[in-house]
């Protein structure tokens, strides 16, 4: 009797994986360095990059730090012009426009929400020289239950050549972006731990 696509699908997964996708990723800070981590996706290791303040429990704007604990991936975006299309994956991915923004004023009513450009209030904006958004995927830290000066922007997305700091975000290389995206949902958890 022949496999059904999912149950093959499901058995090249591997652990911590199955035909919904990764639940659950997790980052520690790599010893000896706190700006630096690995992050742990199934039964595979990643190098990936940190907040300049390393891991926090008491995150606040503007400190530089990644925020400890589970969020969980809410959706993505990606630069059309940059990337060879949409990456194929389950969760809702929307490409960058030009006027796309963030807002990063702890006063501005849409703190912590996307905006459009020209935008008032101090914000960031979306569509990077650097390329790092040319993936970037929203996580759920301060967003469903917001609170001013808590953090904003805090991002899953590519990281610099030799995984310099973020401003708090974790960032890791296209190509582990490229593994990953197909396997991540809106229920995955990116666990920041200690």
């Amino acid at each position: 009797m022949a496999r059904s696509y999912r149950k093959n699908d499901r058995s090249k997964a591997g652990k911590g994986k199955d035909c919904r996708g990764l639940k659950r990723l997790i980052v520690r800070a790599k010893p000896g360095d706190q700006t630096k981590g690995l992050l742990v996706a199934g039964n595979v290791v990643f190098p990936c990059a940190l907040g300049r303040g390393g891991i926090s429990s008491a995150k606040r704007e503007g400190d530089g730090a990644t925020p400890l604990g589970p969020m969980r991936v809410i959706s993505g975006y990606y630069r059309g012009d940059q990337v060879a299309g949409r990456q194929r994956t389950r969760l809702a991915m929307q490409p960058i426009a030009t006027d796309l923004g963030w807002c990063d004023s702890a006063s501005d009513a849409n703190y912590n929400r996307p905006v459009r450009k020209p935008y008032a209030a101090s914000h960031e904006t979306m569509r990077r020289d650097d390329r790092l958004y040319d993936y970037c995927l929203v996580l759920d830290w301060n967003i469903t239950s917001r609170r001013r000066g808590r953090g904003s922007a805090i991002f899953f997305h590519l990281a610099k050549p030799g995984f310099p700091p973020t401003q708090g975000c974790v960032a890791v290389t296209e190509k582990v972006m490229a593994r990953l995206l197909p396997w991540l949902t809106d229920r995955t958890i990116l666990d920041i731990r200690r």
